[in-house]
């Protein structure tokens, strides 16, 4: 009879701690939610109080952070004497670009060598442009003549060439003005490169006047076969050669 009491009062026992513990669960678990929620509210909240960078203040930005570039390397900031040698550099290439053979001039030195070469390259493409210009009007106009009067030649010159043949030579002429403009940009092209180089190597770098120059017979390690009846040396296992040493002081 005691066991059956005793188990009875265990039972109502086990099931109030049951149902205290369900309800401590729902209050832990409306408390999450509601901390859920907040966090979300303050997370739209906060992207809502967040300025979309409109175009003009990108650009603005942009600005405000190359024109700090000039002045920061780095985080660190330039001194006048960097900064003067990097306003030459630009100025330079700049003038360059502007007028061939300037930013030589700019940049002293050999100027009196380097701008007759360039205006001598410039002036050679243009002959050759001129040239192949002549060329390719030559045949487009004999071609449209004969197009037009049913292949009677006009010119001179070609009357024993042929409809195809005309074409082929009026496409070589063309091309070959189109490729030669292309070289005489980039020729103007390599004119800029060359003063920036130029700007850069004389005042960022110094690399000094004094060169010296050594040339010596010497003697090298002969490892082709097929050389080995070309000199007595050969069968030494050596061959005579030239040494170049060059010394940047």
């Amino acid at each position: 009879m005691q066991r059956y009491i005793f188990i009875f009062f265990f039972s109502i026992s086990a099931l109030l701690h049951n149902a205290q513990a369900q309800e401590r669960d729902s209050i832990l678990t409306s408390a999450d939610t509601s901390t859920i929620d907040l966090s979300a509210d303050s997370l739209h909240a906060a992207q809502d109080s967040v300025h979309e960078e409109t175009r003009k203040e990108r650009r603005a930005r942009e600005k405000a952070e190359k024109e700090r570039e000039k002045y920061y390397y780095k985080d660190i900031k330039k001194d006048s004497a960097r900064l003067e040698i990097e306003q030459i550099s630009r100025t330079a290439w700049r003038r360059s670009l502007i007028l061939p053979g300037w930013g030589q001039y700019t940049n002293k030195g050999l100027w009196w060598v380097k701008v007759p070469i360039i205006y001598g390259g410039l002036v050679t493409g243009y002959v050759v442009f001129d040239y192949w210009q002549w060329y390719y009007k030559k045949f487009l106009d004999e071609l449209e003549y004969r197009i037009k009067y049913h292949d009677a030649p006009n010119d001179p010159d070609l009357i024993n060439w042929r409809t195809q043949g005309l074409v082929q030579q009026k496409d070589y002429g063309r091309r070959n003005r189109d490729l030669t403009v292309l070289v005489t940009i980039g020729f103007w092209g390599l004119n800029v490169v060359e003063a920036y180089v130029d700007s850069m190597l004389k005042y960022r770098w110094n690399i000094g006047s004094d060169m010296t120059m050594r040339v010596r017979p010497t003697l090298m390690p002969n490892t082709h076969r097929a050389l080995a009846g070309s000199h007595p040396l050969t069968s030494f296992g050596v061959t005579p050669g030239i040494k170049l040493t060059m010394k940047l002081n």
